[in-house]
């Protein structure tokens, strides 16, 4: 498995497991299994997606060593602040049946951020967490952390994918060498991305899918990709792109699909804003 160092100095894979919407624990558990039988050796999840002690559970079932399982999970926005975010992380820990943490991230720009981010700084210094980062930061929201304390976050998990590749927010990024962690590398399937003419004639011509193709453009774009899937033979699929690389004509057409706007979430739409802190926006 291919890795990037962090900007801190640890090795992260650069393909994993994603487990947002994995809501069935035995799916979740089949899922990560399948994963780490695979060769799966990071797996990505979060405090609201409610299945952090199924992550857990397959780690433990499936006999790899804790230490080569890059394990990475979120704060979300009702426990931001600095004792709410150590409860949580704790609570996290006992979730995951582990003493510690690969990767913690804020999982959104909202609510009390600051506080939060000083409790992961202390994490760190206590060696209870590898690295920190955040999840869903404009450049106007990073630049405000990385101005205000003294731990520039490793990762910036983000909506990237063809259809949305946040060329200005990667490169505000990398001035801090903030990697870029690409959540929904599949836009979720939506703009028929599956079926893109421009994609499966890129895979048609290495003999990959549409899917194959994303991931390698990712891989070759130094973008940590977290795919989901329930599914073993898409899961085995999705980490074999090891044997093919995309050529200058293949990624100017991968870039020329950047519609330059968010498919997905845009963070800086008020009623995400209000839906996200878990109320209805009345205009």
């Amino acid at each position: 498995m291919d890795t990037i160092t962090l900007n801190n100095g640890v090795e992260m894979p650069l393909e994993g497991l994603g487990v947002f919407q994995v809501t069935d624990e035995a799916a979740c558990v089949r899922a990560v299994r399948a994963a780490l039988d695979a060769g799966y050796r990071l797996v990505d999840t979060a405090a609201c997606y409610g299945n952090e002690r199924a992550v857990g559970a397959a780690l433990a079932q499936s006999g790899v060593p804790r230490a080569d399982v890059f394990l990475t999970s979120k704060v979300w926005i009702q426990d931001a602040g600095y004792e709410r975010t150590m409860a949580s992380f704790e609570r996290t820990l006992e979730n995951l049946g582990t003493d510690y943490l690969d990767l913690y991230l804020i999982h959104m720009p909202y609510g009390d951020y600051h506080g939060s981010w000083r409790a992961m700084e202390e994490l760190v210094r206590a060696g209870r967490v590898r690295a920190i980062g955040v999840c869903n930061f404009l450049p106007d929201r990073l630049a405000d952390l990385v101005l205000t304390h003294g731990v520039v976050p490793a990762v910036n998990q983000i909506e990237l994918h063809p259809f949305c590749q946040q060329r200005a927010l990667r490169r505000f990024m990398s001035r801090y060498g903030i990697a870029p962690m690409a959540w929904a590398p599949f836009a979720e399937g939506q703009r028929g991305l599956f079926g893109n003419p421009t994609l499966t004639a890129i895979g048609a011509a290495h003999g990959k899918t549409a899917a194959q193709v994303v991931l390698r453009w990712l891989r070759q774009e130094g973008v940590i990709a977290i795919p989901k899937s329930v599914h073993d033979e898409r899961i085995r699929e999705n980490l074999d792109i090891d044997d093919f690389e995309l050529t200058a004509a293949d990624l100017a057409q991968i870039d020329a699909m950047d519609e330059g706007a968010p498919v997905i979430l845009d963070v800086q739409d008020v009623r995400e804003a209000y839906r996200l802190h878990g109320i209805v926006f009345e205009q």
